[in-house]
């Protein structure tokens, strides 16, 4: 259990420093984590609305802070180039990222040609039914990308990597507030990139 705990903690740790130089991300991820939680706690009862807000919402608005707000260029903090953090993720890099989010969105597509989806659906009746089948597609699209990355691992590197990722995802909202729930406070005080800063006993290398 130590190995897996840290392992976990090197993993949020490079994804940290590696990933979250912007302010803005990091408050976007804020509005993402606190949506995650509110997804979480509407699976138990209403899964439906739950993929709606964890796609529409929080996966939304923490790709948006990757793609659109962290630095490409060369990270002098870490002494590392976007290509080389690139290429050392763990998880979804944003190659990865591209096609699974090129997935999420042509998903609903099936449904214009068949509505049953292969039998699997009543046709919907209307546009609530129609959203319903949508979200319970993303749903399982994004349980999908998760345990297709997790077993992926399992072969790429270990099992151990592939499990400590896969829980690194499924607590990254609880992690990500501790983080950044200063962030839209420092965005209004004119900080818009996170100072240097070491972890106490912060690996040197990325865990690959």
């Amino acid at each position: 259990m130590t190995g897996f705990l840290e392992a976990l903690r090197v993993q949020r740790w490079d994804d940290h420093r590696y990933y979250h130089h912007s302010r803005v991300n990091q408050a976007l991820h804020l509005v993402s984590a606190v949506s995650f939680l509110t997804a979480y706690v509407l699976m138990f009862w209403d899964p439906v609305a739950a993929a709606l807000i964890g796609w529409l919402v929080a996966m939304t608005s923490r790709q948006i802070g990757h793609f659109f707000f962290e630095p490409k260029d060369y990270d002098v903090v870490n002494n590392a180039s976007h290509e080389y953090k690139e290429e050392i993720k763990v998880g979804y890099n944003l190659k990865r990222k591209v096609v699974l989010l090129t997935i999420w969105a042509l998903s609903p597509l099936p449904l214009y040609f068949d509505p049953t989806l292969f039998g699997i659906f009543e046709p919907h009746a209307g546009a609530s039914e129609y959203i319903r089948h949508v979200a319970i597609i993303w749903l399982v699209v994004g349980l999908g990308g998760l345990l297709f990355r997790t077993v992926q691992l399992f072969f790429l590197q270990n099992v151990q990597t592939g499990l400590v990722w896969a829980t690194k995802i499924l607590t990254d909202p609880f992690h990500d507030i501790k983080l950044y729930h200063k962030a839209p406070l420092q965005l209004l005080r004119g900080e818009w990139f996170e100072a240097p800063e070491e972890e106490p006993d912060a690996p040197s290398e990325s865990y690959s």
